[in-house]
C-alpha cells in the first residue's frame, strides 16, 4: 500500500478566528487511539469548544469531540476524552511563559491529515473585545465593496 502524502483538513475552528486575535500559531501531533484515528479518517469532529492547557510540562487538548467509530468494538473510546499533545520541548517552555501573562491562551484552529499523521494547529491567542469584533465585521464590509466597485469600475460597469 503506497504511503499518504499531502494536506487533507479534517475539521477547522472558525469561529476561533473572529473570537479571538491569533499571536502566533504550532503544529503539534496527536496522540490517539486506532478508533479515533478510524472515525477522524470519516471526518467525523468537532472543535468547537475546544482548547488546550499546559499541566506539569506537557500539553494537553480538551472538550475535542471525536465521535464513536461506528464499526468499533468494546475497544471504542469516550468521545471527549483528554488528548496529549506533541511538541519540541523548546515549543513547550515557551507556550508555558506566554501562556502564564494574563489574557492568552492556547486555541485549536484546525485538525488535519499531514502525510498520513493527525497533527492539529494551535494558536497562542488573546480574546477579543466585542467592539474589536465589530471593528474587524465592520472594515471586512468596506473592503468587500471596494473590490466590488475596483471589479466594475475595471469591467466598464460603474454607475455612480
Amino acid at each position: 500500500m503506497p504511503k499518504e502524502r499531502g494536506h487533507k483538513v479534517i475539521v477547522s475552528n472558525r469561529k476561533a478566528r473572529h473570537d479571538y486575535s491569533i499571536l502566533d500559531t504550532y503544529e503539534a501531533g496527536l496522540v490517539l487511539v486506532g478508533t479515533e484515528v478510524k472515525s477522524l479518517r470519516e471526518g467525523r469532529a468537532s472543535l468547537a469548544d475546544a482548547f488546550a492547557t499546559v499541566d506539569d510540562g506537557e500539553v494537553w487538548l480538551r472538550n475535542v469531540h471525536i465521535p464513536e467509530y461506528v464499526q468499533g468494538t468494546w475497544t471504542n473510546h469516550t468521545p471527549r476524552r483528554t488528548r496529549k499533545l506533541l511538541l519540541h520541548r523548546q515549543e513547550i517552555e515557551r507556550l508555558i511563559g506566554k501562556t502564564k501573562e494574563s489574557g492568552l491562551s492556547l486555541v485549536p484552529l484546525s485538525m488535519y491529515f499531514k502525510d498520513g499523521k493527525v497533527k492539529v494547529e494551535i494558536a497562542l491567542a488573546k480574546g477579543k473585545k466585542s467592539y474589536d469584533k465589530r471593528q474587524d465585521i465592520s472594515k471586512r464590509d468596506a473592503e468587500r465593496t471596494i473590490s466590488r466597485a475596483l471589479g466594475r469600475a475595471l469591467k466598464g460597469r460603474y454607475n455612480d
